[in-house]
Order: structure tokens, then sequence, then C-alpha cells
């Protein structure tokens, strides 16, 4: 006897349950998707925003990232995209710290930043904050880049090392 239709509250969740026809409307794919790491920047800038020289693809799966030039990354297809930032900042020394931000900037702006400072009491040598945020994004020409802040308070010999930069889209 064929079931022509399964009321919810006859199914049981635990079961597992083999499909022999077309499922639709379930599922989908997280791309366009990519990934780029940091190369190391020594003395990259005190107390400015700087790009983060995010060049190294790890992956790119439609071939939106530029990480030749522009370090940024302009998706083809419209929607929301999770889109996540992290770099080391190394002051080289305990009294060097001073403090550092990490942002993902939308079209050239500054669109959301993590932030971490050590108060003036200079115990931090390094550190590495991570963000994770949702663009909206219309797929031709919104872009998105990471940048990079770093306040030293004393030293010359500081740097911004590993970090990644990253996103994909997410199945709305």
């Amino acid at each position: 006897m064929a079931i022509t239709k399964i009321q919810s509250e006859s199914l049981n969740l635990a079961d597992t349950y083999a499909f022999t026809g077309t499922v639709t409307g379930a599922g989908g794919v997280n791309t366009p998707a990519f990934e780029a790491t940091l190369t190391q920047m020594t003395n990259p800038g005190d107390a400015t925003f700087f790009k983060g020289n995010y060049n190294t693809e790890v992956y790119d799966t439609n071939g939106n990232y530029d990480a030749a030039t522009n370090k940024r990354f302009t998706p083809t297809v419209a929607g929301k995209y999770f889109i996540y930032l992290s770099a080391n900042f190394d002051a080289q020394g305990i009294s060097n710290f001073g403090s550092c931000k990490i942002a993902v900037y939308k079209n050239g702006s500054s669109y959301r930043q993590s932030y971490f400072d050590e108060y003036n009491n200079y115990y931090a040598y390094a550190k590495t904050p991570y963000l994770g945020t949702v663009v909206d994004m219309n797929g031709s020409t919104d872009y998105v880049e990471g940048y990079l802040f770093f306040n030293i308070i004393t030293g010359t010999a500081y740097r911004v090392t590993y970090g990644v930069f990253g996103g994909y889209k997410i199945i709305e």
C-alpha cells in the first residue's frame, strides 16, 4: 500500500527514510565561497587602518577573490554572505602592545569591527582577534575586504602574522 500523504503527527523523526523519488526544496549550496591566508606584514603602519595582505588562496569556488591585486571578494551571486576575518598582531614585547582592530570593509567603508585594547596596562605580547559577520551583497558591484589596525606603544619591530579572510553564501 502506497502512502500518499504523511501527517506530521505520524512521522517518527528517529527513523531512517530512503527516498526513491525526487526531494525538492531541501538543501542548497554555500557558493560562491573563498578563503585566503595572510602573508606576514612587518611594520605595516602604526595606529592607522591598512589592508591585510591576504594573498594566498586556500580555495575560491568561483574565482571571485582577487588575491593578486585588490585582496577583495566580489561575488557574482546576490545574497547574504557569512564573512570572517582574523589576524595575529605581534608587538614583539609586552610593553609595546597598545591596541588592535580587525574590520570587514564593504565597498571601501568599514562595515563591522572587532577591537582589543590593553588600556595602558601593556600586558599583551600578541593577540589574535576574530570577526564573523553577515553581509548582504548585490552580487555585481558589492565587495568586501579585510582591514587591520595596530597601535604600538613603543618599539619598531612589530608585525602582523598569520590570519584568514574568507566567506561563503548563506543558503536562504
